[in-house]
C-alpha cells in the first residue's frame, strides 16, 4: 500500500538514548502531552466523520499504520487515516512498469504527484492533511511530537547522511519547519537541511511559531499531494 520497509537494516549514525537527552525534554514532552489530549477531544468529532467517509467510501479498514523510524533509530507505527486503495503495493509496481518516469520520480523524493494508489477520498484527506489526525495517537504513546522532523521510513536516512544524527535525537512531528516551508515542493537535501536547523535551534516558542504557520499552510494546501 505504500513504500515498502526493507528486512535488511541499513547503516546510518546511532544515538544512544541512554545518554543523548531527547529533545526538549520534559517540556517539550509536557507541551506534547497537553496538546495531544485537546486535539484529541476537541477534534473527536471530525474523527469520527473522516472514520466513516473512509469506511463507506470502498469498504476497507480505516486506519493504516506504516513503520516508520523515531528517536533513537526505534522503529514504530505510524497511524493515519487509510488514503490507498488496499492492494497498493501491486498497483505501484504495476504503474512503475508501464511508467519508468514514475519510478525515477519516486526514487528521487519518495512521493508521486499522480498516486494511482489513493483513492478519492484519501486524495481530499491527503490535500488537506486530515489523513495524519490519528499521529495524535502516536503522540500519546511518546513515539511522535506535535513539532518535529517529518518521520521517515529506514531506508530514507541514507538520504539524509551525517544529518542523520540529528534526526535521530528528535522525536517526529505531526507538522514541522518543512511543512511551512514547502513541503512537497522542496527539494530532499533542503528538506534534510530543514530538518537538521530545527534540531540544532528548537526552542519551544520556535514550535509555537511553527503551529501557528501550519494553520493558513493545511488550509491553502501547500506543496500537498
Amino acid at each position: 500500500m505504500s513504500d515498502s520497509i526493507k528486512s535488511t537494516d541499513l547503516t546510518f549514525p546511532q544515538v544512544d538514548t541512554n545518554f543523548e537527552p531527547v529533545l526538549g525534554g520534559f517540556v517539550k514532552r509536557g507541551f506534547d502531552i497537553a496538546g495531544a489530549l485537546t486535539g484529541l477531544i476537541v477534534l473527536s468529532p471530525l474523527f469520527l466523520l473522516v472514520a466513516l467517509l473512509v469506511r463507506f467510501s470502498d469498504g476497507g479498514s480505516v486506519l493504516y499504520g506504516h513503520r516508520r523510524i523515531g528517536r533513537g533509530g526505534c522503529t514504530f507505527q505510524c497511524l493515519k487515516f487509510r488514503t490507498m486503495v488496499e492492494d497498493g503495493d501491486a498497483v505501484l509496481a504495476s504503474h512503475f512498469g508501464a511508467n519508468p518516469e514514475a519510478k525515477a520520480e519516486w526514487d528521487t523524493t519518495r512521493k508521486l504527484k499522480d498516486d494511482p494508489r489513493v483513492t478519492r477520498v484519501g486524495a481530499v484527506l491527503r490535500k488537506l492533511s486530515l489523513d495524519e489526525l490519528p499521529q495524535i495517537i502516536n503522540i500519546l504513546q511518546g513515539h511522535m511530537s506535535i513539532v518535529g522532523p517529518r518521520p521517515v521510513v529506514r531506508d530514507e536516512l541514507e538520504n539524509y547522511g551525517s544529518a542523520a544524527v540529528f534526526y535521530l535525537r528528535s522525536r517526529p512531528g505531526l507538522t514541522g519547519l518543512w511543512q511551512i516551508s514547502g513541503r512537497n515542493d522542496v527539494s530532499y537535501d533542503t528538506r534534510v537541511a530543514i530538518d537538521r536547523h530545527y534540531v540544532e535551534n528548537w526552542s519551544l516558542a520556535l514550535d509555537l511559531r511553527i503551529i501557528i504557520k501550519t494553520v493558513p499552510v493545511v488550509c491553502l494546501a501547500k506543496g500537498s499531494y
